[in-house]
């Protein structure tokens, strides 16, 4: 059936110095090839497993209250949670990331307040952008996590803005920049590409290939054998990782960003993986594509298969899993409950956070607002 993605056949794992391999770590069994697991210390293999479970539990919820008409929009990262959290912890904390749409699990991971991110889906006081962008539209200075637009691709010469910026003053940061299979057909991923490959900008583009662009598959999408080749265009390294591997993902980006911090320039990661949910809140997968794809795919689904390595490792158990659950749950809980209790947003909020000083005819516009307001509730 035309449309159909299975997990392309790779060739025996590599460290990913051609575009065609794909870099396994795990199996889909969990078992792991010693000579490319990064062993990392117990502690950190339990927080990143922890961390994509939270993804996967908040997003099962979050979608929950939208079709209850408590938030307005939403898209889950479903299916795709070991290339979010896998590249993510992969970075320093000084480092940047400019995301798209499914990496609200990557700010959590950084600090973002959860909180915070339940009342931004709703819009109200406790947003810290007041309800002035769409959900999943997320923004945090403190954990380095940079507001993205609907527009897609758009936050890709932002981030090369931003790596250039750095390696300018001499800052040793990284910018990662995620996209998807679709972004790589617009015209701000070839303006980007080709402005951090000239300018050696340390910057990581990270690429969540799950296969689908909405409605549009990746057959469709490309004439190229794979997307991580079209880095070998503008002068620097593309790859490809199995991106259902938490530890792949996390290794090649590992490689990627301290390449990056050296002066080696830009590269473009390629994380083959699966959107299992539809595109977002707003559509239906099921009239473009099969379940019988979408349950292959499950199989191979990236936190059972990274429960079986730490359990065949002696860090896991079905009861530290059950624990772990009811304590997320609680925690999802408790958020949203904090967020849904916050009140709207100030009537004076449409009029800040666009200049630094507000402007004579913004001014002009709030007194206005604050008189009708007045008059309206003195006749109630």
């Amino acid at each position: 059936m035309e449309g159909e993605h299975p997990m392309p056949k790779s060739t025996k794992p590599r460290s990913g110095k051609k575009s065609a391999d794909l870099l396994q770590v795990l199996a889909e069994t969990g078992r792991a090839d010693p000579q490319l697991d990064p062993q990392l210390d117990p502690e950190e293999l339990q927080r990143l497993y922890r961390a994509m479970l939270l993804t996967r539990l908040l997003d099962e919820r979050l979608l929950k209250l939208q079709r209850q008409g408590r938030i307005g929009f939403y898209g889950v990262s479903t299916g795709e949670e070991a290339s979010v959290i896998g590249s993510a912890y992969a970075l320093r904390p000084e480092d940047w990331i400019f995301p798209a749409l499914r990496q609200g699990g990557a700010a959590l991971l950084r600090g973002y307040p959860l909180e915070q991110l339940v009342a931004q889906c709703i819009g109200n006081s406790l947003d810290l952008q007041q309800g002035h962008q769409m959900p999943c539209h997320y923004s945090h200075q403190p954990s380095h996590f940079v507001s993205w637009s609907s527009c897609i691709a758009t936050q890709l010469p932002h981030a090369v803005g931003f790596a250039w910026a750095a390696k300018l003053k001499g800052d040793p940061l990284v910018a990662l920049a995620y996209l998807g299979d679709g972004a790589t057909s617009e015209g701000d991923f070839h303006v980007a590409m080709n402005f951090a490959g000239v300018a050696r900008a340390p910057v990581v583009f990270l690429c969540q290939n799950n296969q689908w662009a909405i409605s549009v598959p990746l057959a469709r999408q490309t004439a190229a054998p794979n997307i991580a080749v079209k880095a070998e265009a503008y002068g620097f390294p593309g790859l490809r990782v199995d991106g259902n591997d938490v530890l792949a993902v996390y290794r090649a980006t590992k490689e990627a960003t301290e390449r990056a911090r050296s002066g080696g320039g830009p590269t473009l990661i390629e994380a083959v993986t699966y959107r299992v949910g539809g595109h977002s809140s707003s559509d239906d997968p099921s009239r473009y594509r099969s379940q019988a794809e979408v349950r292959t795919w499950q199989k191979r689904d990236p936190i059972k298969r990274f429960a079986h390595y730490l359990q065949a490792k002696e860090l896991w158990s079905d009861g530290d899993d059950e624990t772990l659950r009811q304590a997320l749950d609680e925690e999802i809980g408790q958020a949203i409950a904090v967020a849904e209790a916050a009140a709207p947003p100030a009537p004076e909020s449409l009029f800040e956070d666009v200049y630094a000083r507000m402007p004579w005819h913004l001014q002009a516009q709030l007194r206005e607002l604050r008189t009708q307001l007045q008059s309206r509730k003195e006749q109630d």
